[in-house]
């Protein structure tokens, strides 16, 4: 076994997994795994760079995983920075300070690069199942950015484009700071344009109309199937490899974009760093799910985190 410690760190939160690799099979056996929403992209779409506040809040979490990995005694360490840090021109403020806490640099990853990890960690355990047809198209909606990537048992086209759940509702959704409660239906179908415009620059690199089926990847979708779920509160176990219809996807994006902050955050399984952002999110799935075709969405609990502890064990790639 190689015992690997992966970090995903995104623009609305930073996750840890600690793993032990089979050297024979791949599979991962999971030790710890853990998240913290940091809102590392805090202002980065309006302001270009890394918040003071955002870089410390997210400085906190890397001394808590540093005394995790340590506890385990991890053999590796990938840390994996995506979209909010690629787009920062004081990225290198943030650099150092992953450095000084855990002796790594983190890898500022391009879109591809991280379609090919989410790619890998979502599909991992989906490749031989009957009931679900290839292609796969693996959706992960970030916050900053979304990948689309179609593959069958290796990637055959990706790209990443700038629409995320946080920057949809810092662009749209944003008055003086605070987000509009509930949303007028003006900026509703602003925000609603200005995906449908990613999805047309997504099309041009990558054929979303082709795959079988739909696998949808981090927060946004997770917290969409517990709400379909109605579960009394957040639970791995029942989202992972659950589906959800188009029909509920529709029927929930409506519910969260017309509800008021103080009614998105009584929904038990919402998490208190998704309040705000949960409606951008679920209406960028409501999206790819109408232009694709998508009767259903398979959500997994597995995604880049994962496809960067398979790589860093070395048994990818």
């Amino acid at each position: 076994m190689t015992r690997v410690a992966a970090i995903d760190c995104g623009t609305n939160s930073i996750r840890l997994l600690v793993a032990d690799a089979d050297p024979v099979t791949g599979e991962l056996t999971d030790l710890d795994r853990r998240m913290r929403v940091v809102r590392l992209g805090q202002g980065v779409d309006r302001t270009g760079r890394l918040a003071p506040e955002a870089l410390e809040r997210t400085f906190a979490a890397c001394r808590e995983y540093a005394e995790a990995i340590k506890e385990h005694g991890a053999q590796r360490l990938r840390f994996v920075a995506t979209s909010a840090s690629r787009d920062a021109e004081n990225r290198d403020e943030f650099v150092r300070g992953v450095l000084d806490i855990l002796g790594v640099e983190p890898e500022v990853i391009t879109g591809d690069q991280e379609a090919e990890f989410s790619f890998t960690g979502a599909t991992k355990e989906l490749t031989g199942r009957a009931d679900l047809h290839r292609p796969f198209l693996v959706v992960d909606i970030g916050g900053g950015s979304t990948e689309f990537v179609v593959g069958d048992d290796r990637v055959r086209a990706a790209r990443s484009v700038d629409v995320g759940c946080v920057r949809m509702t810092e662009r749209h959704l944003l008055v003086d700071g605070a987000v509009v409660d509930p949303p007028t239906e003006e900026r509703i179908a602003a925000m609603r344009a200005d995906i449908e415009a990613a999805l047309d620059r997504a099309e041009l690199t990558v054929p979303l109309r082709e795959a079988r089926t739909l696998v949808g990847l981090a927060g946004s979708v997770t917290t969409v199937s517990a709400i379909a779920q109605d579960l009394p509160a957040y639970d791995s176990e029942a989202i992972h490899h659950s589906r959800v219809t188009l029909e509920r996807v529709r029927e929930i994006t409506h519910r969260l974009l017309h509800a008021t902050h103080a009614e998105r955050a009584e929904i038990p399984s919402m998490h208190p760093g998704r309040v705000d952002v949960i409606g951008a999110g679920a209406l960028v799935l409501l999206a790819v799910m109408e232009r694709t075709g998508a009767k259903e969405v398979v959500v997994s609990e597995h995604d880049i985190l994962d496809g960067i502890a398979h790589f860093t064990a070395g048994e990818v790639g």
